[in-house]
């Protein structure tokens, strides 16, 4: 008789709590988080993957490549400032570009709902068509898969992106060290208010445009003007506050920030205190957070200042000698609080 084989059927997510998928699983907070952390990274566990980088950077022959995939099932289609056709060129990009890598080549999976309006398509095509020339990227390959009607919910796309790492800078929370300056590319907000708005029907006094853009030029830039880059991350699901919370983690040093210095307009911000949001929570699809040697940190902010035409980087914090992993926000009125990662969801299907 043969010997038994030993089997633990027991799922890492405690199924007391958590028996079905929940939007909140996708939303950037802390239970996406923790699927992908006990879930993906433990059963799929590798050195690249446990890295927890917006895409893998390895080698190949004598080039280091770097390579991610995104999927994008934002709701609605279509918002002020683009559609999920932007979201699905940049968003990738965006993600080559956090790696330290110029982006050159992208794949793109259509996933379409039977019924879906022709008109639709061609719009959202002609969209990714104009945003590879602007980031400076081909779509080389693809495929297109139709689900039956109400299965689909008109569209969702998937595109995956490979580009090359033409420096020796080892970007990651790992290289971040205790003195660091921390630099914020733009005003936080505008995507999740403008997804937020078309969605419900909301009108506020200004129309609230997505921030929606290629971040690869102005990193490229950094790089090629001799910045040491420690860590960078784009501010997407989570916002700023889930960020800094994974690099706090991922470097173990404390984070200090400064909310004054954090740049909210003033419109997003009205619709913020109207919906009851915080806008270091919300979404962001043109912004990132940049990590680099204190002593380039000015020089940082005059490359970055000319190149981000609709937003002004600033100087939010920087990193302490303190070991704690924790986040720290001097508020407005001085006082400071722990920040740290949303539990729930703020709002849903916003890439």
């Amino acid at each position: 008789m043969k010997a038994k084989t030993s089997f633990n059927p027991v799922c890492p997510i405690p199924i007391s709590e958590y028996p079905n998928v929940l939007l909140a699983h996708g939303g950037g907070g802390k239970l996406m988080h923790n699927l992908i952390g006990d879930m993906f990274v433990k059963e799929f566990e590798n050195p690249l993957l446990s890295a927890m980088h917006d895409g893998a950077v390895f080698g190949v022959g004598k080039e280091r490549l770097a390579f991610t995939t995104d999927s994008y099932v934002v709701d609605p289609l279509f918002f002020p400032g683009g559609n999920i056709g932007t979201l699905a060129v940049n968003g990738t990009v965006n993600d080559l570009a956090m790696c330290g890598a110029k982006p050159l080549y992208l794949s793109v999976g259509f996933i379409l709902e039977e019924g879906f309006g022709m008109e639709n398509l061609w719009r959202i095509v002609q969209t990714m068509k104009s945003e590879a020339v602007k980031a400076g990227v081909q779509l080389v390959t693809g495929d297109t898969k139709v689900v039956d009607r109400g299965k689909g919910d008109g569209i969702f796309i998937n595109t995956a992106g490979v580009g090359v790492v033409e420096h020796d800078l080892e970007i990651s929370p790992a290289s971040v060290q205790a003195g660091d300056a921390i630099l914020l590319s733009g005003d936080l907000g505008r995507h999740g208010i403008a997804i937020m708005a078309a969605r419900e029907g909301l009108e506020f006094e200004t129309e609230i445009e997505s921030d929606c853009a290629p971040l690869a030029p102005v990193i490229m830039k950094l790089i090629d003007e001799g910045i040491e880059i420690r860590c960078l991350r784009d501010l997407t699901r989570g916002g700023l506050a889930s960020a800094l919370v994974e690099i706090a983690e991922g470097c173990g040093h404390e984070i200090n920030i400064e909310e004054n210095a954090i740049a909210v307009r003033e419109d997003v911000r009205g619709a913020c205190e109207i919906l009851g949001f915080d806008p270091m929570y919300l979404a962001n699809e043109g912004r990132f957070v940049l990590f680099v040697a204190e002593t380039d940190a000015e020089h940082a902010l005059e490359i970055m200042n000319p190149m981000l035409v609709d937003s002004v980087p600033s100087k939010i914090g920087r990193v302490s000698e303190s070991n704690s992993g924790d986040v720290i926000l001097k508020s407005r009125i001085g006082a400071n609080r722990i920040v740290d990662m949303f539990t729930g969801e703020q709002l849903p299907r916003i890439c």
